[in-house]
């Protein structure tokens, strides 16, 4: 979780100080918004850690189901998640008293590092959370040769 706000509130990274959170940010998505959709989602709220064997994403996307997500990876090292939230048909004859719920489209991408193995990336939906894991390539430690010493 970031500590430090996004600059100017933009949308473009979660925190400025990370150069491995590259959040797609669309200068128009204010304007072409009718107002029956929430720039909440746009704004999807990822974990990313790090263990010894792989890095791990969980995203919360309550009440998105696993074909309205994507997973892909770009350029080769760039995971991008993606999808929509549709939002509940309404009836003419409801009346609405309050809607807090988000509606429409996401789009967030991250600069894996080099140690990613990115042809063995998994992902999971369960109970609203999506767990990407991208597993990493094992440091291989430089063999040490013993130099006898004479004299």
């Amino acid at each position: 979780m970031s500590l430090i706000p996004s600059l100017f509130d933009t949308g473009r990274r979660t925190n400025v100080f990370d150069p491995f959170s590259l959040d797609a940010w669309d200068p128009f998505r204010d304007f072409n918004s009718t107002g029956s959709e929430t720039a909440a989602i746009a704004n999807v709220r990822i974990d990313w850690k790090e263990t010894p064997e792989a890095h791990v994403f969980k995203a919360d996307l309550p009440g998105v189901k696993k074909e309205e997500v994507k997973v892909e990876i770009e350029e080769g090292k760039v995971l991008q998640i993606s999808g929509q939230r549709t939002r509940e048909k309404e009836d003419k004859t409801d009346t609405w008293h309050r809607v807090e719920r988000s509606s429409g489209s996401f789009l967030r991408r991250f600069r894996l590092p080099e140690n990613a193995k990115v042809d063995q990336v998994k992902a999971a939906i369960e109970n609203g959370v999506l767990t990407v894991t991208v597993p990493k390539e094992q440091v291989k430690k430089p063999d040490v040769k013993a130099i006898d010493i004479t004299g």
